[in-house]
């Protein structure tokens, strides 16, 4: 059963607190038929839009669900990303990140791993709490903006899946939590592929896992 790593007993390691969307609305019943289309093994069907449902909806449930994935899985390797172990934000020794959110910090600074994506999950758990940005009630509709502002999140949530990959990969697999992680990534990638959520240029830093995840599915 490919959906019970959605809800295993690793949740109780999150980074963040989780973010739940209420049960019994829309929202919740579109976060089901994407598990199970998880189920089903095809995750490049798995991410297509349902016929008839709305994309920013669409686009709105899956982002949270990825943050609670990444959560997860940066969850169970904390205790690694140090400020000692990783005092800078980084993808390999080619790419290194210095946090801005555009409000409270707009001058990019430079700090270690752990703050950086501490800042992150916080910006992004904000964004997500953001009635205006994320309505949760039926009939409100999603602002103008809405698919920038969720092309800025995923673009952010991916730096947390490169860094845990670039710097924590040997810890991942100590936890035999590959699997778990490559599942998670791979959904990831084909959603914001199918949609061009992030731009290529964005994705260089794992790029070569990128092509192989694809390759293998075609």
């Amino acid at each position: 059963n490919a959906v019970s790593h959605l809800s295993g007993s690793r949740s109780s390691k999150t980074f963040k607190p989780k973010k739940n969307i209420p049960e019994g609305s829309h929202q919740y019943e579109l976060l089901k038929h994407a598990e199970a289309t998880l189920g089903s093994g095809n995750l490049r069907q798995a991410v297509m839009l349902p016929e008839g449902e709305d994309l920013n909806e669409w686009i709105a449930v899956n982002t949270v669900d990825f943050f609670n994935q990444i959560n997860m899985l940066y969850g169970t390797i904390t205790e690694f990303c140090t400020e000692s172990s990783c005092a800078v934000m980084s993808a390999g020794p080619r790419y290194e990140y210095h946090w801005a959110d555009g409000t409270n910090i707009k001058k990019p600074i430079k700090c270690s791993a752990p703050k950086y994506i501490d800042y992150l999950m916080t910006w992004v758990q904000d964004q997500l709490d953001d009635e205006t940005l994320f309505p949760s009630k039926i009939g409100v509709p999603f602002p103008k903006n809405f698919m920038s502002v969720a092309k800025t999140i995923l673009k952010r949530l991916f730096r947390v899946y490169a860094h845990i990959y670039h710097q924590h990969f040997d810890s991942v697999m100590r936890l035999q939590e590959e699997a778990h992680l490559n599942t998670s990534f791979k959904h990831f990638i084909f959603f914001v592929q199918e949609f061009s959520l992030i731009d290529r240029r964005e994705l260089a830093p794992l790029q070569e896992l990128i092509d192989k995840l694809g390759s293998k599915d075609r």
